[in-house]
């Protein structure tokens, strides 16, 4: 008689508990199990997903040390709260000499594919975002000790953040948590495969939509000026500098520039290295300063990079109800109004414009940038119907807003506007 398999699963509604699990995924039948069809990219490993319980799960294939190992590594992401997809469960399999590994499946989420299959060949501007991302992910990897190992664009996924894009790991096979923290020479290895394995899926991505033989070079040269990228973000986090005691308005602007890329600082230390100076060490902690300031003055959760545009908004309010009443208002009142007369009717005109795509508040935040670059063009300030009207297919092609055709159910993709097709 066959050995039964192992189940480990964190979250044990009747119907995931009740899948085949006793059966190889590859012979699970959707007549039987309530299989998805997902996009997914290249992978060494049969990877499938499956609704139960509510809520959609991606199961994926594997020798049973390689899923133990990565469900150990998702675990402990997931204990430092880093952007990666959540583990659910492990099912071994003896039987059948595998094991599947169950992760929770990121709403919300795209691959890199989907996005530039979606837009206008060759723009540079969303290669920086997703760029950004990537490195943003490998940076916070890295001050948590983890080295990831195969660090791609195929083992990322995204999600929108207002104007930027945030990356979360989604293969940890060949990752190792060191608590100690990494070498030089570790984050160095990392960030070599990080650029050659993104030249690689560029290029390969420009090939396969054919386009012009002359971007190869330009993909080239941004996977290159990667590491530059990483180097900046990380001297930034991690830079001690040492200025006499009586300069200490270098802290001020030492914490702001921190606040500036998002990061909340937990601690500020001046140690005495002779001859009157100091060493200023900071200690960073999450990067959720905005989400958090947001937060406190409006009970709104976002992401960090929604926040921003949110809080700038917010404070252009401020500005207005102050003019117009000739008087200070607080901070709490301003608030009270934005989300009713801003936030609120701003972001269901926004969801509506895009078709109830994606997120509303997402919407919102593309909507304010939308506005701001067509005042731009028109040197006035164009209203909201304006940049509405733009907002449902005719955004600015390298704005931010751009990219939410990702948002979009999968099926045919849509028709690129005749505009945007003169801007190519």
């Amino acid at each position: 008689m066959d050995a039964p398999p192992e189940l480990v699963l964190r979250a044990p509604g009747p119907e995931l508990i009740a899948l085949p699990w006793n059966e190889p995924l590859e012979r699970w039948d959707e007549t039987r199990v309530p299989l998805r069809d997902m996009e997914v990219g290249p992978s060494r490993h049969l990877v499938r997903f499956v609704e139960a319980d509510g809520a959609l799960w991606a199961l994926k294939d594997m020798p049973e040390r390689i899923a133990r190992r990565e469900y150990d590594v998702l675990r402990r992401l997931e204990h430092e709260c880093l952007p990666a997809v959540r583990p659910a469960g492990l099912v071994n399999q003896p039987a059948h000499e595998t094991a599947i590994l169950v992760t929770r499946y990121l709403n919300g989420s795209w691959q890199y594919r989907r996005l530039f299959l979606r837009l206008p060949p060759n723009r540079p501007r969303h290669r920086a975002r997703l760029f950004d991302a990537m490195i943003s992910l490998l940076v916070e990897l890295h001050r948590h000790g983890v080295f990831w190992g195969d660090c791609s664009l195929g083992n990322t996924l995204f999600t929108r953040d207002g104007q930027t894009l945030q990356a979360f790991l989604v293969d940890a096979e060949t990752s190792e948590v060191h608590p100690d923290g990494l070498s030089d020479g570790q984050r160095e290895h990392d960030v070599t495969i990080l650029v050659e394995n993104i030249a690689a899926g560029m290029i390969d991505l420009a090939t396969s939509l054919e386009r012009p033989p002359e971007m190869i070079p330009q993909l080239i040269d941004e996977a290159t000026a990667l590491p530059e990228r990483y180097r900046e973000l990380w001297d930034a986090l991690h830079t001690s500098p040492v200025f006499a005691f009586g300069d200490r308005y270098r802290v001020e602007g030492a914490i702001r520039e921190l606040n500036d890329l998002g990061f909340a600082v937990d601690e500020v230390s001046l140690l005495p290295v002779g001859d009157g100076r100091s060493r200023l060490h900071i200690a960073v902690g999450d990067r959720n300063y905005h989400s958090e300031t947001l937060r406190r003055l409006t009970g709104v959760g976002v992401g960090e990079g929604q926040a921003r545009i949110l809080l700038g908004d917010l404070n252009a309010h401020r500005d207005w109800m102050q003019r117009r009443t000739g008087h200070p208002v607080t901070e709490r009142a301003a608030a009270r109004s934005w989300i009713d007369h801003c936030l609120d009717p701003g972001s269901a005109r926004a969801h509506a414009a895009l078709g109830g795509a994606g997120d509303a508040v997402q919407a919102y935040c593309d909507l304010l940038e939308v506005r701001w670059l067509l005042s731009e063009r028109a040197g006035a300030d164009v209203g909201n119907d304006a940049a509405l009207a733009a907002l449902g297919g005719h955004a600015p092609t390298d704005s931010a807003a751009k990219m939410a055709v990702a948002d979009a159910p999968t099926g045919p993709l849509p028709r690129i506007p005749a505009d945007d097709a003169d801007e190519r």
